[in-house]
Parts: C-alpha cells; sequence; structure tokens
C-alpha cells in the first residue's frame, strides 16, 4: 500500500475541524428530531453523520500523530486512523463503518434502512466523543 496523502495540523486546524465534526453531528440529530417521518430524511441524516466522523477522525488523527489524512481516498484514512494508540483499530472501524453508507446515502437510489440510520449515529457519535475527549486531554 502506498504511504497515506497527508497534510500537518496545528491548533487552528484540530479547532476548525473539531467545531465542523460536531456542527454535522447536532445538524443531524435537529432534521431528526423535526423530521415528520426519520426515514423521509434518512439520507441526509446520515450523510451528516459521514461527515461528522470523518472530520472527528481528523482531529485524532491530528492530536495522536500531528497530521490527518487528505485527499479522496477515504481508506487512506481509515488506514491512518488505525495506527493512533490506544484504540485505533476500534476507531477505524468506526470510520470505515461510516464511509461504507456514504455511496447509498449520497448517490444511490435505494434509501438508507433504519439500521443503518442507527449504525450512523452510533459511529459518529463515538468518534465526536473519542476527538472532543483527546482534543481537551492536549
Amino acid at each position: 500500500m502506498n504511504h497515506p496523502k497527508t497534510i500537518p495540523c496545528d491548533r487552528r486546524t484540530i479547532d476548525g475541524r473539531f467545531r465542523k465534526a460536531d456542527q454535522f453531528l447536532e445538524a443531524a440529530e435537529t432534521i431528526r428530531e423535526f423530521a415528520g417521518e426519520e426515514a423521509e430524511i434518512g439520507d441526509a441524516y446520515v450523510t451528516l453523520c459521514i461527515h461528522s466522523g470523518i472530520a472527528a477522525a481528523d482531529v485524532i488523527c491530528c492530536v495522536a500523530l500531528g497530521k490527518h489524512a487528505r485527499g479522496q481516498d477515504h481508506l487512506e484514512a481509515v488506514a491512518l486512523l488505525g495506527t493512533v494508540r490506544p484504540d485505533g483499530q476500534r476507531l477505524g472501524q468506526a470510520l470505515s463503518a461510516l464511509l461504507g453508507m456514504k455511496h447509498r446515502a449520497g448517490y444511490a437510489a435505494e434509501p438508507v434502512n433504519a439500521d443503518q440510520r442507527k449504525r450512523a449515529w452510533r459511529n459518529a457519535e463515538r468518534l465526536l466523543s473519542v476527538a472532543r475527549e483527546r482534543r481537551v486531554g492536549m
């Protein structure tokens, strides 16, 4: 495997990516709360969870490694997150699960289902929680 493309991080990057992760997940919660039927907004909801997870993963990598993945190959981001200690493997699995829903939520004719909505929230929340903990511990 090629070495992932990365970009160095500073405090501004960490804070900015964290704000985005938090905003995306908060927006997902808001649209779910105000939707008449959760399934009607499922794709938008999952897409927001995915973007939250990506930004949170960047924060985690920045704090632990001083860099985050850059580019369109999300597998490189998963691999880089997997090198974070502790729990990189588990965190990489959470990001991978989110990224696995990206095509269906954003591009496919078939909408995401209730299980995918639940998993998207759980994985995004897990990544954001870890990002918050590690950012505070800097």
